[in-house]
């Protein structure tokens, strides 16, 4: 496969996978309507985005979890996650990763494939049901984008979260 049908097949899997629905920072049209943010896309939860008070009940198990107003950021029993920078910006993206960091990260959970465990929402056990082939391509479609300099917090255990002052 040339490397550009090799890019294009990671674009078709990311876009049905669903990957721009928690990574791809959102804004809102003229009539309320949610759109993806086309100078950011793939580049996670905005650093410079203020969050809303947290509902500390989202951190009980059994309650409703909760999410950033552009589905970013989220709060359940695990604490609070932030999507992750995924384009190829080497100081807060995956520009450093190499392809067998990237598909370990994704086959075994952990961040850089050994590190931090990837936090929920993520799915990354389905996504880790994927040949080889299906993630090398979308590792290629994600080193093809353009590096969005933004850095993401690291996640919150529920301490932490309540810490912060919480909310309701």
């Amino acid at each position: 496969m040339s490397s550009g049908d090799l890019v294009k097949r990671g674009n078709y899997l990311m876009i049905t996978s669903g990957c721009h629905d928690c990574h791809s920072p959102k804004k809102f049209g003229p009539h309320g309507e949610m759109m993806l943010d086309s100078s950011k896309l793939l580049s996670g939860h905005p650093a410079n985005m203020p969050m809303p008070p947290v509902n500390l009940k989202s951190l009980d198990p059994g309650q409703w979890m909760s999410l950033s107003g552009d589905l970013t950021a989220f709060v359940g029993p695990w604490g609070l996650s932030y999507t992750a920078n995924l384009t190829p910006d080497s100081a807060t993206g995956i520009g450093a990763w190499t392809e067998t960091q990237f598909i370990n990260t994704i086959r075994n959970g952990k961040h850089l494939g050994n590190g931090r465990p990837i936090m929920p929402p993520m799915p990354w056990q389905f996504i880790a049901q994927m040949t080889d082939d299906d993630l090398k391509a979308i590792y290629a479609f994600l080193r093809s984008l353009p590096a969005v300099n933004n850095v993401v917090h690291a996640p919150l255990n529920p301490d932490e979260v309540k810490a912060m002052g919480g909310g309701k």
